[in-house]
């Protein structure tokens, strides 16, 4: 009977096939922190998780574990090389948050361009006049930078035509076709694409300790550029985008994600509230995500251990074929 430990309160339809389960127990710990979760790891034959770190320490005590599921489409947290060693598969949800994410990304966009912020605290702050700054812009006809041309990029990009903006993208990993269908231009240096955006929506994963966007990178832009990400923490470098947005070189900045979750209010980044804005990590996390997300994550768990699992969703794939290849034997 397999005992699954869902770590962070998840969207109820997921929790409900969970429940429904022949020969499942669950046990809910609705806290999204490790040291909530973490010992409850030795009863674990699987484990739902959410943002929260697992490294070698808890996979170590987590001695009768059999899976992991990831809520969510990133692993950035999760050590994958320990569940490897063990020969524990790690999955993730299929296509579910697109949507919502790009609709945060355009939010972002539209909001910093209109300074709607701004305007907002103006108003409160009995500054009515504000409003002949003119310091608002049109995104029409402004050209738009995609950096990751997947899922994400390809629905921002269709929403940003929709705006009539003029989309370039960045992928090194895609054919021509990708980018000629979306009707997008292609672009293979990044830093020649930051120096003609009007605007740069970062969609593309974590990739070693150094940050994708970092002073040299910020220095290229045009300024008045945007820059979105919506994608992971780390891939920018906050201080220098702290010293970029107090220089007036940006003309503003929209993060969903920072390199420390939860933010820490002394951070040089946090003290730059006339051109930033910060959402705490949300922009897959509609109803509508939500429910699919926790859907897809448990889904995961009953198929793996009946037997139906979709390997396409399986990050360490060699765990899973070794799996398939022992059983077999007699």
């Amino acid at each position: 009977m397999p005992n699954v430990l869902v770590a962070g309160k998840i969207h109820e339809a997921g929790m409900e096939i969970l429940r429904n389960a022949p020969g499942f127990t669950v046990t809910l710990v609705p806290e999204v922190s490790v040291e909530s979760y973490a010992p409850h790891l030795p009863q674990a034959d699987a484990l739902l998780i959410r943002t929260q770190p697992m490294t070698a320490k808890e996979i170590a005590s987590a001695t009768q574990l059999k899976m992991v599921s990831r809520h969510g489409v990133g692993y950035d947290s999760v050590d994958v090389e320990a569940l490897s060693e063990r020969h524990i598969p790690l999955t993730i949800v299929g296509d579910v948050n697109s949507l919502s994410v790009a609709e945060h990304t355009l939010t972002l966009l539209l909001t910093l361009a209109k300074r709607i912020t701004w305007f907002d605290r103006g108003i409160r702050a009995n500054e009515w006049n504000r409003r002949n700054t003119f310091s608002a812009v049109e995104i029409a006809h402004r050209q738009l930078f995609i950096l990751g041309f997947g899922r994400i990029g390809r629905e921002v990009a269709r929403l940003a035509q929709s705006f009539r903006m003029q989309v370039a993208a960045y992928d090194p990993y895609l054919p021509d076709e990708v980018f000629q269908q979306q009707k997008v231009e292609r672009i293979t240096d990044i830093n020649e694409g930051l120096k003609h955006a009007d605007a740069v929506s970062v969609h593309l994963p974590l990739s070693g300790d150094k940050p994708l966007i970092g002073q040299a990178e910020l220095a290229l832009m045009k300024p008045g550029a945007f820059l979105i990400n919506t994608a992971r923490g780390g891939i920018v470098d906050e201080d220098a985008l702290a010293q970029a947005l107090a220089d007036n070189h940006l003309g503003g900045a929209g993060l969903d994600v920072l390199k420390a979750e939860p933010a820490s209010l002394s951070d040089a980044l946090l003290q730059q509230s006339d051109r930033l804005i910060l959402s705490p990590h949300t922009a897959g996390l509609t109803e509508e995500a939500a429910m699919r997300m926790s859907v897809s994550a448990a889904t995961n768990i009953v198929d793996y251990f009946n037997g139906q699992l979709d390997d396409k969703l399986v990050v360490n794939k060699q765990v899973l074929a070794l799996q398939n290849l022992m059983s077999q034997l007699p």
